[in-house]
């Protein structure tokens, strides 16, 4: 833009007084001119050739315009800068240079300086490359990987060739969006263009791509950049292997780590007490605790002692398999290299004695934290309020954190989680939400094992609205759910009959793109089964099967058993016969779900021919193979057939147990032969109540409605109102009863037998 005459003229009068030696402060003198600083004047001043060679006093006029006209528009600002620039760039000012475009990128929301430099614009300098060199670095610090990347972009289709350094720093910022599935593509994109605009790579730009593709676990790819660095002229240093080295450990590839170690070696580097730290980490991580002790010996054979982090991490990995008086041992032995246990060998120690049942050992340790002058800190007492929580002891959390409090250290949210658990747990549900509204108004956030827990304690109060109203406000608030949480809530709708609301919640959680795991799917399998829609767990099964998940045998067990519970014990055998073909392999369980079947069914002769065909085979057979068949037996009335099972159980030594007992002692007295009852009621009270056997296909497989609680509620019931008839002495009403509950397989207390002998005594 052409200027007026007056306008050159005030231009003279300004470059004088910026440019006087005898003016001390041209600030001060400038001040006369601020009305007459319009955007054109400025422009002209910053590219004056008059000043351009004095770059300190452009600087100083540009951070004056900026303090005495802060209404300027950001396109104007924008032209300021990139006007200001060229002059800097020239005498070597790249530190204030890029002090400015960080300054002004931090405020640019609208991106004008990222548009001008990417856009030609006539009425500006043309970008130069030590312009968008400096640029890279300063979006990169601002936090725009992608802005950075695109102005680097527009460096090379200009064919300039970017610094090092600023190559190094664009791939180290990149390399850490591990959430951005391509930017291991764009890495390898800048490392070409570097390479191909004449860069000279260091190792460092290799170490910055291996540690990368170990952040993405590509370990192949990152092999690949170690071997190629030969053709850069670049040797690998202990970074190089150390990043390697930790990634394999990590994942456990301790193989592939020993063999990296000996290529290290080969090449004439030592291994650093960081290299030797890691595979001790590694090592103890697998639980290979031998070999990370030979670790430790080979640190002092090769002259690099171990340090109070190699300690530590022996220590914590001994603690993890139980293994305390080891763990003890070595805080002693750690004088011989001069080291003292700190707070974090001390709350390792803490930590293993409480959770493998030393607590007498972890009191001591406490004691002696306090003779050595080693204070607790947050972790310490929270480990101690985990130990009580999960003793049950919640009436004593209460002193640990007024003790807590007392040395400074406030309830952090590991602290509420574990309280929270705590609560849930013991029953209190009220507390746990009480510490709930706590942590929200403390800013803390529960995480999802505690939300879990909660979920799952108000499922099995059956406050299910309450349930999921915290599952949809966890989510509102920014708190994770997972696949648990449904499943939790899923369940619970399933128990109360809400099949509907069961099935709604599946939807949205995959509706949401939270994956279901296997556990979750054999949830809604069992729930699907219980409530006799098996074929809409087929369904489901078919869905599993898509998810790419494999069918373990709960799932299958659950089907069968939903088949044989609806009467279909033909579908159940059907399925089973086809799933065989798939290679499932049945387990006892799975025997003992179609035995029942077959026998519910009054299929008595169906089920003798599949029990000896199992006997023919050597098949395991358990307690409740025989008792579903005894029973069977004696409710059609072949109790000397029954009472045969039984002594084939005694040789096999499998039983017999109160199930039995209650089978045959009905059946006998059905058939009037009291005396043979008489006898085996008198057996059954002198068996050990603790050596009842629950019935392992409730215990272990969740595949039958009834669960052992409810079946320990009803027999205290019903012992009740047995006890009753027989002290009215109504004994036939009783025996009755008594022969029916023996038909559901429910147990009675002792003092019901007792009763009910005297009965037979007295009849």
């Amino acid at each position: 833009m052409k200027l007026s005459s007056s306008e050159t003229e005030l231009m003279r009068n300004i470059t004088a007084t910026l440019t006087s030696k005898a003016i001390s402060n041209p600030h001060e003198s400038l001040s006369q001119f601020i009305p007459h600083l319009t955007p054109p004047i400025i422009l002209s001043l910053l590219s004056s050739k008059t000043l351009s060679s004095r770059p300190n006093t452009l600087l100083s006029l540009y951070k004056f315009t900026l303090n005495n006209a802060p209404h300027l528009s950001p396109p104007t600002r924008t032209s300021f800068l990139l006007t200001l620039l060229p002059p800097l760039f020239s005498h070597n000012k790249f530190s204030d240079a890029k002090r400015l475009l960080v300054d002004y990128i931090s405020q640019d929301t609208k991106h004008h300086l990222y548009a001008k430099l990417m856009h030609k614009d006539p009425a500006l300098p043309r970008p130069t490359k030590a312009l968008l060199d400096t640029a890279v670095g300063a979006y990169v610090q601002c936090g725009f990987p992608v802005l950075a990347h695109q102005v680097f972009d527009r460096m090379t289709r200009l064919k300039f060739r970017p610094n090092l350094l600023t190559c190094n720093t664009l791939l180290c910022c990149l390399v850490n969006k591990v959430d951005d599935g391509d930017s291991m593509d764009v890495c390898t994109g800048i490392f070409g263009d570097a390479i191909r605009l004449g860069v000279y790579l260091n190792t460092s730009t290799f170490n910055i791509l291996i540690n990368g593709f170990c952040l993405r676990n590509k370990f192949d790819e990152a092999m690949e950049v170690l071997k190629s660095m030969g053709e850069y002229n670049c040797l690998p240093d202990s970074v190089t292997y150390n990043t390697l080295l930790d990634a394999l450990c990590k994942k456990n590839r301790l193989g592939e780590a020993r063999d990296l170690l000996s290529d290290m070696k080969s090449k004439g580097l030592l291994p650093s007490r960081n290299t030797y730290n890691i595979l001790v980490r590694g090592y103890c991580k697998m639980g290979w605790l031998s070999d990370a002790a030979k670790v430790i010996e080979l640190m002092s054979l090769n002259g690099v002692p171990p340090d109070l982090w190699t300690y530590n991490t022996l220590i914590d990995g001994l603690c993890s398999e139980g293994r305390i008086d080891e763990g003890l041992r070595l805080r002693i032995e750690m004088g011989a290299f001069k080291l003292m246990p700190d707070v974090v060998t001390y709350n390792t120690l803490i930590n293993g004695c409480l959770q493998w049942k030393h607590r007498e050992e972890a009191m001591k340790l406490i004691d002696e934290m306090k003779e050595k002058g080693i204070k607790k800190n947050a972790v310490t007492h929270n480990i101690i309020i985990k130990w009580h929580c999960k003793e049950g002891m919640m009436d004593a959390v209460g002193d640990v954190i007024k003790e807590m409090e007392a040395n400074g250290f406030g309830p952090d949210p590991f602290t509420y989680n574990t309280l929270i658990n705590g609560y849930c747990k013991a029953g209190n549900l009220g507390e746990a939400l009480k510490l709930m509204t706590e942590m929200r108004e403390k800013g803390f956030k529960m995480d999802k094992f505690s939300i879990n827990t909660v979920l799952h304690a108000l499922c099995r109060d059956q406050k299910l609205s309450e349930a999921y109203e915290l599952l949809t406000s966890a989510t509102g608030q920014g708190y994770t759910v997972d696949e648990v949480s449904y499943g939790t809530l899923i369940v619970g709708y399933f128990r109360d009959e809400k099949f509907d609301i069961a099935l709604k919640l599946w939807d949205e959680m995959k509706s949401k793109d939270i994956r279901p795991s296997l556990i979750t799917y054999n949830s809604i399998i069992g729930g699907l089964c219980k409530s006799g829609k098996t074929e809409q767990a087929i369904i489901k099964l078919n869905e599993l099967l898509e998810d790419g998940f494999f069918p373990n045998e709960t799932t299958y067990n659950t089907i069968i058993n939903g088949y044989c519970n609806e009467g279909n014990v033909e579908k159940a055998f059907r399925f089973h016969n086809r799933m065989v073909e798939n290679c499932f392999k049945p387990d006892i369980y799975t025997s003992n779900i179609l035995l029942q079947g077959l026998c519910r069914e009054d299929m008595l002769e169906k089920a003798l021919r599949l029990f000896n065909t199992w006997i023919s085979k050597e098949k395991q057979l358990d307690a409740v193979t025989y008792n579903t068949l005894i029973t069977a037996l004696c409710k059609a009335g072949r109790t000397d057939d029954a009472l045969g099972l039984v002594t084939e159980m005694c040789e096999k030594k499998l039983g017999p147990d109160k199930y039995t007992y209650n089978a045959i002692i009905s059946a006998l007295t059905d058939a009037g032969r009291m005396k043979e009852a008489e006898d085996l009621i008198s057996k059954m009270i002198v068996i050990d109540e603790s050596s009842d056997k629950s019935h392992p296909l409730d215990k272990e497989q969740d595949v039958t409605c009834e669960t052992q609680n409810e079946l320990d509620s009803s027999s205290v019931a019903y012992s009740e109102h047995i006890n009753d008839l027989c002290s009215k002495g109504e004994y036939k009403d009783a025996f009755q009863s008594f022969g029916e509950l023996s038909q559901k397989g429910i147990t009675l207390d002792k003092s019901t037998y007792i009763n009910l002998i005297s009965g037979l005594l007295k009849g």
